[in-house]
């Protein structure tokens, strides 16, 4: 068994800390750094490049829509010609500091509200889509499992990353429960490992209602930003390897 184990990261902005990203880039096997579009100044995204880069994790673009003030969980009905510039905007900036930290961007996770729209919005998904495709079309992409969007991507060459999430609840459909829920949002390390590691073994989540909701993934996402992000990560890391559960990016598997 295999799965890689990634997080959230450089998303502080000038004398605003969020998150410790020396210390989860001790735990996880692929990094999501943001571009400066819902946070994350160039000096700061280039300290995390350079650490990632220095630990071995695999770096991936973090885009999302222009809404630093929201930090990216906004909705928005953007235009198609700018959310496809703004896209390849994102992944042209991280792609230039990471050759400056000696390292690659190697795929692409969308974030926040961006992420979520375009798991089952097929106009933004395909202007995602075809960003990656316009600036480099062998960036892995990374979407909710069980979404649209999965199958959009790869009918259109992308290589799909499918992804679940260990701080986060599911309903019984295998999707996440809105943030603006009460429960959304998991905080108990053994908790959230030890459903991890359901997961891993079975390919299943437990849901909000306690049925068991089929979830599949190549990755598990902890969220950088949340409360113990680091305490949890560890948590995970730890219980996944003690089962004999290998952690490893997943570009590394696909071939990038």
């Amino acid at each position: 068994m295999q799965i890689d184990l990634n997080s959230d990261l450089g998303e502080s902005l000038g004398a605003w800390t969020m998150g410790d990203d020396a210390a989860m880039l001790d735990i996880v096997t692929s990094a999501n750094v943001a571009c400066g579009f819902h946070a994350g100044d160039p000096a700061g995204i280039l300290v995390t490049l350079r650490a990632a880069q220095a630990r071995g994790v695999v770096v991936g673009a973090h885009v999302a829509y222009p809404d630093l003030v929201g930090f990216g969980r906004r909705n928005m009905d953007v235009a198609s010609a700018d959310l496809v510039a703004s896209v390849i905007y994102q992944i042209g900036a991280l792609q230039g500091l990471a050759a400056a930290a000696g390292t690659r961007v190697r795929y692409v996770k969308p974030h926040g509200a961006l992420y979520n729209t375009i798991a089952h919005d097929e106009r933004q998904a395909r202007d995602v889509i075809a960003a990656l495709r316009a600036i480099d079309a062998e960036l892995a992409l990374v979407a909710l499992a069980g979404s649209p969007l999965v199958r959009w991507a790869e009918d259109a060459g992308l290589r799909v990353i499918a992804e679940a999430f260990a701080d986060r609840a599911y309903t019984p459909q295998g999707t996440l429960v809105s943030r603006r829920e009460a429960g959304a949002v998991l905080h108990d390390p053994a908790v959230v490992a030890a459903r991890m590691l359901r997961l891993v073994r079975e390919g299943v989540v437990e849901a909000v209602d306690g049925s068991l909701a089929p979830v599949r993934a190549d990755s598990i996402c902890v969220h950088g930003d949340s409360p113990g992000a680091v305490a949890m990560a560890a948590q995970v890391r730890r219980t996944l390897q003690q089962a004999g559960v290998t952690l490893a990016p997943f570009a590394a598997r696909v071939g990038a």
